[in-house]
């Protein structure tokens, strides 16, 4: 039995760690209720249509395929929406998740990875930003985040479970082989948005502060490939596999390639590439950004040799470039 449930799985991240997990050897059972998800993008294993906030939904999907293990993907991630409709957040992400817990005790389903955040952060304090820095979110986003992390924690102490946290950087590009990529709508990512408005002859970009107290008055982050984060995932689902009941219950990793880049210098590389130019509308800084944000990632990379291998900038843009080209076919 190597069936894995994915909630979240026909979404961005999600997908593409089905993918991850199918060449490794796993079935992925996606758990999605497509409500910003693909369903044509749950393409390696079952998709089972379901609700995190139905109890009911989660214990058929597990009498159905009685999975080893769960990746939890599943949760609303808009930060500025998160301000505007708290409870929604709170309802969908941490409800939710608590549900999927109590559901995986009910049918024994003690291993666990969870997709969490650097937004659990704030503003960070120390760049790059280590894991045992202090969490303090700024969003009820952050806070949902940060809220599951401590439930998760609390049931593995408590319970016997086995979980790894996974608090990622700045998600970015697409799968190598265009079989899935990046489709939000609306889209608030910084790489996909600038590539569209490369894209377009009438095509604005809007920079968020050009007065930070950076280099080039930009605001500064980390991105980190999809397929590296992919990979992440797998890595971490195997070793918790594997682990004996005397292990760590509950670890948690910083997630992205440790170099920082600022938003100028992303456009002017997908200027390059596109051999363009980029019109920018200058917007004051939005309130809570950080000027800089950047992993140390050192901790999953000795402990389970994870290494980023696409995090460079020019792949990461020439792959959500490709994507973008696909989409517009």
């Amino acid at each position: 039995m190597n069936k894995i449930l994915v909630t979240g799985g026909a979404g961005y991240v999600g997908s593409h760690a089905c993918k991850q997990l199918k060449s490794s050897g796993f079935t992925p059972v996606t758990f999605d209720n497509l409500s910003t998800g693909h369903e044509e993008f749950a393409k390696w294993g079952p998709l089972f249509i379901g609700d995190l906030r139905s109890e009911s939904d989660l214990r058929s999907a597990f009498e159905e395929h009685e999975p080893v293990a769960v990746i939890h993907f599943a949760a609303k991630a808009y930060v500025g929406e998160s301000v505007i409709k708290p409870e929604d957040y709170y309802l969908n992400n941490v409800v939710g998740s608590l549900n999927l817990l109590r559901v995986m005790r009910e049918f024994a389903c003690e291993k666990l990875i969870f997709s969490s955040s650097c937004a659990t952060y704030g503003i960070p304090e120390i760049t790059p930003t280590p894991i045992d820095h202090v969490q303090a979110p700024i969003s009820p986003y952050g806070q949902s985040k940060l809220m599951v992390e401590k439930i998760i924690s609390d049931y593995c102490a408590a319970y016997g479970m086995s979980a790894t946290l996974l608090r990622y950087f700045n998600v970015a590009g697409a799968d190598l082989d265009l079989e899935v990529g990046e489709r939000h709508r609306p889209e608030t990512h910084l790489i996909p948005n600038a590539i569209n408005a490369a894209m377009q002859d009438d095509g604005t970009f809007d920079l968020n502060g050009d007065d930070y107290s950076t280099a080039d008055g930009s605001c500064i982050r980390d991105f980190i490939h999809v397929a590296d984060l992919a990979e992440a995932h797998v890595l971490c689902l195997q070793a918790i596999l594997q682990e004996s009941k005397n292990a760590q219950p509950c670890v948690a990793y910083n997630l992205g390639s440790g170099v920082g880049y600022s938003v100028l210098q992303v456009i002017a590389e997908i200027e390059k590439q596109l051999s363009t130019k980029i019109r920018i509308n200058a917007n004051p800084k939005r309130e809570g950004d950080a000027p800089e944000l950047v992993a140390d990632s050192r901790v999953i990379s000795q402990q389970l040799g994870w290494q980023p291998k696409h995090s460079d900038l020019a792949t990461i843009i020439a792959s959500a470039h490709q994507w973008a080209l696909k989409e517009l076919a």
